[in-house]
């Protein structure tokens, strides 16, 4: 029925390429049109999240009537966007499943573009965090339905390593973020920005811009083979393809999603709730080490910025080679394993920036450590997660403990800011917040044993 379809065990694969090739060499040109679409929607879709991180701050200074508040309310808006990411996830998963992967991951590169672009117009923060909360929900499609087309539309013995490359592009993305951010902040320390625009509207428009590049690489992407035949298929037998029923009724589906989901909140938590707000302590950093100098509030701002994209820049130098580590060892010591070595890893790093990053000098250190931690989960979830459901439930099961790992995740930073509040409010403060929210990380590492072992197995099946 599945033309397409290979296993670990064949001797060839569908073109006819020896079993011993490197896995890239047996794609076709169809599935590498494939890997790359789906590459540069991943590529953007992290773009527009850290465009967003480095924004978050200034943004929240000028639009608050009480500058003061910004610390508190910073946070409110991650969780927004955290809460459209998840809603987004639980929406466009279920749709690809029934109506096409790449039919659905156009719609929602459309949305988070555009809806990127409209932040910088904000002019208060209940409209910042609408377009936060569209944007969010645009975001949040993509993960699941991409990795779903991937999952799809490969070989099997090619789909892992593919996988880890695809969310490994995620750090360029990050990347390029990071110096968009540098670049935009010396533009504004010399007050060359165009139209009188503030670096974090700024950030906003050149965010908008890259994503609908993905829009012209997806025209020639098809609907994969394996898609379209267990849909055929599913009608005439009467399966229901993205059904949260069919996901969480059946025992078989159901054990794995909730598990999923566990140890998909863990990660999330720890990259989102708590490491993707490095960039405060190295502001306060940079503050500390640059008061003597007495600098115009303006040039204090440009010096944070920068340092706020440095730092991420570094982070996600390390993030690239903690993907593709992991991504290498889910093949070598197994999916379960390399998960929660990954977050233990995560752990110990969040801990090392969190508590010990005192000075510039070790941001050039500690972040691609933290970014080689928290980032290397994620090579997993993207290997790990489509391998636990059939065709009919993959993105709606990717997305189910993708996302709604996500509306837990939302509230990490609610918790972050109100522990803050509580023991104190200043920087020490907020470090004590991260580091007890980052044991979260630990969780997923208990439920692991429950989960099935899935390296060198098939893709299962109704």
């Amino acid at each position: 029925m599945r033309s397409d379809r290979t296993y670990p065990s064949d001797p060839v694969d569908a073109g006819g390429v020896p079993a011993g090739t490197a896995w890239w060499r047996s794609l076709t040109r169809a599935q590498w049109a494939v890997l790359l679409a789906a590459g540069m929607a991943w590529i953007f879709d992290c773009f527009d999240q850290q465009i967003f991180n480095l924004a978050r701050d200034g943004a929240m200074e000028d639009l608050l009537v009480d500058r003061t508040k910004a610390t508190v309310f910073g946070p409110y808006t991650t969780s927004v966007f955290l809460v459209g990411w998840a809603v987004g996830g639980l929406i466009f998963g279920p749709l690809a499943d029934r109506f096409g992967r790449a039919r659905i991951l156009k719609v929602t590169i459309l949305l988070y573009s555009l809806s990127t672009g409209l932040n910088s117009f904000s002019t208060g923060f209940f409209d910042f965090c609408l377009w936060r909360l569209l944007t969010g929900i645009g975001i949040g499609g993509v993960f699941g339905v991409a990795v779903a087309l991937v999952a799809d539309s490969l070989p099997d013995r090619a789909r892992p390593a593919a996988l880890g490359l695809m969310q490994a592009f995620g750090a360029f993305g990050n990347i390029a973020a990071a110096l968009t951010g540098m670049a935009l902040g010396g533009l504004s320390a010399r007050h060359a920005l165009p139209f009188h625009l503030r670096q974090w509207q700024a950030l906003f428009l050149v965010g908008a811009l890259p994503a609908l590049l993905c829009l012209l690489a997806m025209r020639r992407v098809e609907e994969p083979a394996r898609w379209v035949d267990a849909r055929e298929e599913g009608t005439r037998r009467g399966v229901k393809f993205g059904s949260y029923r069919s996901l969480l009724g059946d025992p078989r589906w159901r054990r794995n999603a909730w598990l999923g989901l566990v140890v998909c909140s863990a990660g999330i938590i720890g990259l989102w709730g708590v490491g993707n707000f490095h960039p405060k302590i190295v502001g306060s950093i940079v503050d500390q080490e640059l008061a003597s100098r007495h600098l115009s509030p303006e040039a204090m701002a440009s010096q944070r910025g920068f340092w706020r994209s440095a730092g991420l820049l570094l982070q996600n130098i390390g993030a690239f080679f903690g993907l593709l580590l992991f991504t290498r060892l889910t093949q070598l010591i197994g999916r379960r394993f390399a998960l929660g070595l990954a977050l233990l890893l995560s752990f110990l790093s969040t801990v090392l920036v969190f508590k010990f990053m005192r000075h510039t000098g070790q941001i050039y250190w500690m972040l691609p450590s933290m970014g080689f931690g928290q980032l290397g989960v994620f090579a997993v979830y993207a290997i790990y997660l489509p391998e636990l459901f059939p065709t009919s439930l993959r993105s709606t099961g990717v997305s189910f403990c993708y996302n709604i790992g996500r509306i837990v995740a939302a509230t990490a930073p609610f918790t972050v800011s109100q522990i803050t509040a509580r023991l104190g409010g200043d920087i020490e403060s907020f470090r004590s917040a991260g580091l007890w929210v980052s044991l979260v990380l630990l969780t997923g590492i208990v439920v692991l044993p429950m989960m099935p072992e899935t390296k060198d197995r098939q893709l299962p099946e109704e």
